[in-house]
């Protein structure tokens, strides 16, 4: 004969709901904004890596840009000026990006205590690792 327990009833008020609810919202979102700063991070060191191949380059070349969908051809000091404010801007994203991500890990935290202050082991918040 095994010794199985119910599962204990757990009441969920309309409280509790919206704040999982909100818990999970927000889980998204963090994992939105995580994928967006790895792109961001990805863009940078493509940016970083075209200023260091454009050092090699002799100064009377003119070196195709890309803006929008149309190369452009400029002088490499041109060139450089433009990466590096590209460079700017793309650090500046990441940053704003990784702000929103610690907005966001401080209200799911304060929503974790509380859910399992509440539900203990009945409720998992955790994300699974792929």
């Amino acid at each position: 004969m095994s010794t199985l327990q119910a599962d204990s009833d757990v009441h969920i008020t309309f409280e509790d709901q919206q704040k999982i609810n909100r818990f999970a919202r927000l889980n998204a979102k963090l994992e939105d904004l995580k994928f967006e700063i790895k792109e961001k991070e990805n863009d940078l060191k493509k940016l970083e890596d075209a200023c260091d191949e454009i050092i090699l380059l002799d100064e009377t070349e003119r070196i195709p840009y890309l803006v929008g969908e149309v190369f452009i051809y400029q002088d490499i000091e041109k060139t450089q000026a433009c990466l590096e404010e590209s460079k700017n801007k793309t650090e500046t994203e990441i940053a704003v990006l990784k702000s929103k991500s610690s907005e966001i890990k401080e209200w799911m935290g304060d929503l974790k205590t509380y859910l399992y202050g509440k539900f203990g082991s009945n409720i998992n918040l955790e994300a699974d690792e792929e």
